[in-house]
């Protein structure tokens, strides 16, 4: 009765994972709220769409857009004009270095970490739109978690299959008994997607309706329309080859 030790194991991980999931999703209901009458600027975009290294990396293309930074193809960051104009472009101008140039990498590192990108966090957390650090991605690592569960019952199920049949236990009814924990992720995994999707790992629910909101209420010509389109997209929004190549550079080993 090998197979029913197997069972029991998909059992133990199916109902582990999706136990957790819905503890998750419970407590992100219960965080929710109505969205404040409030109107996301690109900085509060990036963060709610991207986290830190979101608001750096928009950081780094509106100033190279005005021409006070430099992003050269190769992955070089150079300052052209060392003033910035609030604290997240001084962070950023900071972590290029006194001498005014060094790789991208690392400079989306150091102004992600920067005490001002920290401090838009704390406001948004406190205004109800961003996860709290502590609880951030309990529920997409929940439904990762799930997923692998999914994957680790078929595993098993099919070891069971392999084993060498009882006289008294025909396969099909093997197969049966393990469909029922697979249909348990499943289920859980549909549940998922219908009432707490997209998974956010930095916005709230409240955040989630105001970045959906953003692009229609955005405004300020074409210039604010292409920069929200990277807070909320990420990179792979630049429409510049040249800048778009800057952040995907990688050097050669």
């Amino acid at each position: 009765m090998f197979w029913v030790l197997l069972l029991l194991l998909a059992w133990a991980v199916a109902g582990t994972a999706c136990t957790r999931l819905c503890l998750a999703a419970v407590r992100s209901a219960a965080d929710d709220t109505d969205a404040p009458q409030h109107d996301l600027t690109l900085y509060e975009a990036a963060f709610l769409s991207g986290g830190p290294r979101r608001v750096a990396d928009l950081t780094m293309v509106s100033m190279a857009r005005q021409r006070r930074l430099l992003l050269a193809h190769t992955g070089w960051a150079t300052v052209v004009d060392p003033r910035g104009r609030d604290d997240i472009e001084r962070s950023v101008i900071g972590a290029i270095g006194p001498e005014g140039q060094s790789r991208i990498a690392p400079v989306r590192a150091r102004a992600a970490s920067a005490d001002a990108v920290g401090d838009l966090g704390e406001r948004l957390v406190d205004a109800g739109l961003a996860v709290p650090a502590d609880a951030r991605t309990t529920v997409a690592s929940g439904v990762r978690q799930v997923r692998l569960a999914a994957l680790a019952v078929l595993a098993l199920g099919a070891t069971a299959l392999l084993v060498p049949a009882q006289p008294d236990m025909p396969r099909g009814l093997v197969a049966l008994w393990f469909a029922l924990p697979l249909a348990l992720t499943l289920s859980c995994l549909a549940i998922a997607r219908v009432e707490v999707h997209p998974y956010s790992r930095w916005a709230s629910p409240a955040g989630q309706r105001l970045l959906g909101t953003l692009a229609r209420r955005a405004g300020g010509g074409d210039d604010r329309t292409y920069l929200t389109s990277v807070a909320v997209r990420g990179v792979r929004a630049i429409g510049e080859p040249d800048l778009r190549a800057a952040f995907t550079h990688r050097d050669q080993p």
